[in-house]
């Protein structure tokens, strides 16, 4: 009995050693490149370290303390929500929009050569350095001579707006441009799975008399809700970790109103050399992020099993 019962765990130990050869390399690229990077940062998280050849002062959980006293912290964290709105909803819902417009009446009436080339325009900030693009809206958002001022002073205004200087307007300003640069990646994953329905669904509909809007509540957004959530898991955690644009356009200014939780374990690490508690900051951020992802994956599953229990 106990030789029959071990055999079939005998088996699922061979298939794993054969396994084995082609997952090493995955398994040394993760830790090499995730892995023990991360543990540094951990390590360094327990310190008080002004970084290089100073000495490391061990503090355990001190750092994570003081975190639960800083203000800055926190406004960090805040405004990530505003950075989930510009990435994740705003893009999401428009970009399922011009997705569905792009493929069932712009692909049918022009042709699938012009929806392409507009989904690619749609995309093509998205493959625009960030450097380049900070750049270019720095340069429409100027308070002195940018082109939107300069506009607005054609028209007769005065004293037009400081876009990026106002702290009223800083956060807004910086939320449309993640707008403009996040919303192709919605168009193009979307434009791909309504490619996998079944036009017949569509021509049943219509047969139906079910209008655009119909056939969009009843067909389009079942039948892509797997895309949906890759594109809300994957924006989201974007969004949390983002940190060039901000960089870039405010360097999390004026007031801190554009302050994000990279951005100012940033500023710990190298502009304030305070290299343990931007690690902290770090990696309370990493455990957000997966704490989140769990979260948004769990919901996926549920939802499927959901599905198949109902078919």
């Amino acid at each position: 009995m106990a030789t029959t019962a071990t055999a079939p765990r005998r088996r699922r130990k061979a298939s794993w050693v054969g396994y084995l050869p082609y997952l090493l390399p995955a398994i040394i690229a993760f830790a090499v490149i995730i892995g023990y990077p991360l543990a540094m940062n951990l390590y360094f998280s327990l310190f008080r370290w002004k970084g290089g050849l100073a000495p490391m002062r061990w503090v355990g959980l001190g750092n994570y303390a003081d975190l639960l006293a800083d203000e800055a912290f926190w406004t960090s964290f805040r405004n990530s929500i505003s950075m989930i709105v510009a990435m994740v909803i705003i893009p999401t819902i428009i970009g399922l929009i011009l997705a569905a417009v792009l493929f069932d009446y712009l692909g049918r009436c022009f042709g699938p050569r012009v929806a392409a080339v507009l989904r690619a325009t749609y995309y093509l900030p998205q493959i625009l350095p960030v450097a380049v693009a900070g750049i270019v809206w720095n340069w429409i958002l100027n308070a002195q001579d940018g082109a939107v001022n300069v506009f607005l002073g054609q028209l007769g205004v005065t004293d037009p707006p400081d876009w990026l200087g106002n702290p009223a307007l800083a956060m807004p300003s910086v939320m449309l441009v993640l707008i403009w640069v996040q919303i192709g990646y919605p168009v193009v994953i979307f434009m791909s799975a309504l490619q996998r329905v079944d036009p017949e669904l569509y021509e049943a509909a219509e047969l139906d008399g079910a209008g655009w809007g119909a056939r969009f509540r009843a067909i389009t957004l079942p039948q892509i809700k797997p895309e949906t959530f890759v594109v809300t898991l994957t924006c989201t955690i974007a969004a949390l970790k983002v940190f060039a644009p901000v960089y870039v356009l405010t360097r999390g200014g004026p007031e801190g109103t554009t302050l994000v939780p990279s951005y100012y374990s940033f500023l710990n690490f190298f502009d304030k050399s305070k290299v343990g508690y931007g690690a902290a900051v770090a990696t309370v951020l990493t455990l957000v992020i997966i704490a989140i992802a769990s979260a948004i994956l769990f919901f996926q599953a549920r939802v499927e099993r959901e599905e198949r229990g109902a078919r």
